[in-house]
């Protein structure tokens, strides 16, 4: 009996090893948030085994993942980390890391718990400012972890972050070998460094529409329109036919503009806009046929202003962003200061959401403006990008241009906006052919006239009304102009120990973009209604006059 009782206890324990440590694991992971299952979550899912572990998700599994989507793989002979993404059905692209696992370092406590029936210890660490607590096994001889952090501790169950994201093991399957269609390719691939690679998968994510690239916006005979950039008021103007393409709801849409002084030395007004064509005349009209074929605004202050308000008949330009240029940025970078480096270039990028129905599927005509008179003039950039975001309701369902008094056709014969020197200010009556709901306006407002007693450097009240009710009142000033100190080498200097570039403005300083403000007016009915918007507008003084470049779209549902 003794001899026999032996062989069956050798095969029990051979048997509960095996058990114990299976060839190949297959985990599961699920996501929660401060306790709760994160909704319509994609699980984390690794295969592993002594030589490899394989980082991927359920919805790569099944072939439901959207592009770009990525995994990754533990090589333990050599302990490299290798990503791969797929960009595209047609791109991958891969790389090797060698560093990251061996970086990393724990404090190792004494807490343990269970987790899945697996005896489970607590490591620690700090990333970026982020507490990471790591549960871990080492009842069985593979490692693998939910990231790339805790690879090499054994078996990673939880990972605990700031104790309000966690990630935790629900699954864990017991599998003969990691499956073929899941494994590292056997064949030969590519690889590039570790910044292009996170560079072409971060550009992947979203859809970015080049609209200018290293463009000339100056003043001068010699600038001519060609096949695809139009040129208008002797080249301060460019203007670009784009085809968008089809947004899904909710997405973000963001429009980015880089400048650089090509000689111009001074801050100047610029502004992207889109050109609406749903009306009878529309402002390319002005633009290849003169300003005076634009509708034209009287007020009663003896002055014509052309092509900057609504009429039956036409739309104003829909402005997408309002920047102003630094002094002199790149181009007059020579002008040494002790201890100081400047700018290189100056970046504007504004979201644009809420203006989706103006661009969605279409083929609009996009344009850049900058005033100036200098020959060399400024050289710009112009992207648009949009980003999915599924699930999301609409930032708007209209976009609807009311007034926009920047006069991009300043060298072609568009006035400034000098209409406020009137109690009749800028008036505006529009017709809704439906209802809209939760209607806001947005309005982007910058006073000028640059001078001691000009509008651009003193605080005047904006009062925006709606059918003769006030809607919103507010003093547009911006305090911060000292921030971009850097992007101005040609801005004067005072006395006082002060650059022009540093003193306060009105809503704007050299080297920024202007925030539109969104004034809510509530549910509007079909039919007609009348806005009003009055500043009070500083005296002229010899030569020198104040004006306010104001423009208003109106959105909703």
């Amino acid at each position: 009996m003794k001899y026999f009782i032996v062989p069956i206890l050798l095969i029990f324990s051979l048997a509960t090893n095996a058990q114990k440590d299976p060839k190949t694991l297959k985990i599961t992971y699920s996501k929660s948030y401060n306790g709760k299952p994160i909704e319509q979550q994609n699980p984390i899912i690794i295969f592993a085994d002594a030589n490899q572990t394989v980082l991927t998700s359920e919805e790569i599994i099944n072939k439901k993942a959207i592009f770009p989507y990525e995994a990754s793989f533990i090589e333990r002979r050599t302990n490299h980390y290798i990503q791969t993404a797929k960009l595209s059905p047609s791109k991958e692209i891969f790389t090797i890391d060698s560093l990251s696992l061996a970086k990393q370092t724990f404090e190792f406590l004494n807490d343990t718990k269970k987790i899945l029936g697996y005896n489970c210890k607590k490591a620690k660490t700090i990333v970026n400012s982020n507490t990471i607590e790591i549960w871990y096994t080492n009842d069985v001889a593979i490692k693998g972890a939910p990231s790339i952090l805790g690879q090499n501790l054994g078996l990673v169950l939880e990972v605990n972050r700031n104790n309000n994201f966690i990630i935790t093991a629900i699954k864990i399957e017991k599998l003969k070998a990691i499956p073929e269609n899941v494994e590292l390719p056997k064949s030969d691939f590519k690889t590039m460094d570790l910044l292009s690679y996170r560079d072409q998968l971060w550009k992947a994510r979203f859809t970015t529409i080049k609209i200018f690239e290293n463009e000339i916006i100056n003043f001068s005979d010699a600038s001519k329109s060609n096949d695809s950039i139009l040129r208008f008021g002797n080249g301060t103007i460019i203007l670009k036919k784009v085809k968008i393409p089809k947004i899904t709801s909710g997405s973000q849409i963001y429009v980015d503009l880089t400048e650089q002084s090509n000689g111009d030395a001074y801050d100047r007004t610029g502004s992207v806009f889109l050109i609406p064509m749903d009306s009878k005349i529309s402002f390319l009209d002005g633009l290849q046929k003169g300003a005076k074929t634009l509708p034209s605004y009287e007020n009663g202050n003896g002055k014509s202003y052309l092509g900057m308000v609504r009429t039956e008949e036409f739309s104003p330009l829909i402005e997408l962003m309002r920047f102003f240029t630094p002094f002199g940025i790149k181009q007059y970078n020579y002008l040494q200061l002790k201890d100081k480096t400047w700018e290189e270039s100056a970046f504007y990028r504004q979201e644009i959401s809420e203006l989706v129905t103006a661009l969605d599927n279409q083929e609009v005509y996009i344009g850049t403006f900058i005033g100036n008179y200098d020959k060399g003039g400024h050289k710009i950039s112009l992207n648009l990008t949009i980003h999915a975001e599924e699930n999301k309701t609409p930032k708007s369902t209209i976009a609807f241009p009311i007034f926009n008094s920047t006069n991009v056709m300043e060298m072609a014969g568009q006035d400034y906006a000098t209409m406020f020197n009137n109690e009749s200010g800028l008036e505006v009556s529009f017709t809704l052919d439906r209802d809209i709901k939760n209607a806001r306006l947005r309005y982007i407002t910058t006073g000028h006239g640059g001078w001691e007693n000009g509008d651009e450097y003193l605080q005047k009240k904006n009062t925006i009304t709606l059918n003769g009710k006030e809607a919103y009142s507010f003093v547009p000033w911006r305090t911060d102009c000292g921030s971009y100190r850097m992007y101005n080498p040609a801005s004067g200097n005072f006395t006082n120990g002060l650059s022009s570039s540093d003193y306060s403005r009105s809503n704007w300083c050299p080297g920024m973009a202007t925030n539109p403000i969104y004034i809510d007016l509530g549910d509007l009915k079909a039919g007609k209604h009348t806005m009003f918007v009055k500043i009070p507008l500083g005296e002229v003084e010899g030569g020198s006059f104040s004006f306010w470049n104001v423009s208003g779209v109106l959105i909703g549902e």
